[in-house]
């Protein structure tokens, strides 16, 4: 394809030219705002919108962090040094959740609030103390299902606005799904009755 055949086909796909762009004007643009660091002209959501959704997301993995370090020190029973095990390594992938969350939040120029003072406010998920191994096997799986439908909508919202925010929640998510599931089998093994829904 010459020269005059790639233009032509610029002009009339109106994403390729967006694409191809005026790169002078790009570079003027880069070094004018040097001041906004990551965010760009086209960064497709509001910055502080963003800021509040990643905030919410990172008290949420905070509050499971406490409820799962909680339940590592509590537990007793029979078969407790193995569930204690499982607890510890959910709390130290739900900090490093959180990590990852306050380190997109400081990469979009915003403040990743740790004040524990609104930490249970801001937090999709509950910090209930309860007794006994089965019960906090369920606190937790309760805990996994509302932070998969939160990430889930949060994965919605960003779509192609802001794939790498996107990127982190789908990645996020999957553990999730992998905690949720742990904590169903740990369920169904301490309380026959339980098991998947049809379908499920």
């Amino acid at each position: 394809m010459n020269r005059n055949e790639k233009a032509m086909t610029a002009a009339s796909d109106p994403h390729q030219a967006h694409v191809l762009g005026n790169i002078a004007d790009l570079r003027i643009r880069a070094r004018e705002e040097l001041g906004k660091g990551a965010i760009t002209g086209n960064y497709g959501c509001d910055p502080s919108t963003t800021i509040e959704i990643l905030n919410r997301a990172l008290a949420t993995e905070l509050v499971c962090v406490l409820r799962y370090k909680f339940h590592h020190v509590a537990a007793q029973g029979i078969d407790s040094e193995a569930i204690k095990a499982e607890f510890l390594e959910h709390a130290n992938e739900e900090q490093a959740h959180a990590d990852r969350i306050a380190e997109r939040i400081n990469q979009l120029g915003g403040k990743p609030n740790f004040d524990p003072a609104s930490l249970a406010a801001r937090s999709a998920t509950e910090f209930r103390e309860v007794e006994g191994l089965l019960e906090m096997i369920k606190e937790d799986l309760v805990a996994e299902r509302i932070a998969i439908e939160v990430y889930r909508d949060m994965i919605r919202f960003f779509g192609d606005r802001d794939p790498s925010t996107r990127r982190m929640l789908e990645e996020i998510l999957a553990q999730e799904e992998e905690h949720a599931n742990d904590m169903h089998d740990l369920l169904v093994a301490h309380d026959g009755a339980t098991s998947r829904a049809p379908g499920a």
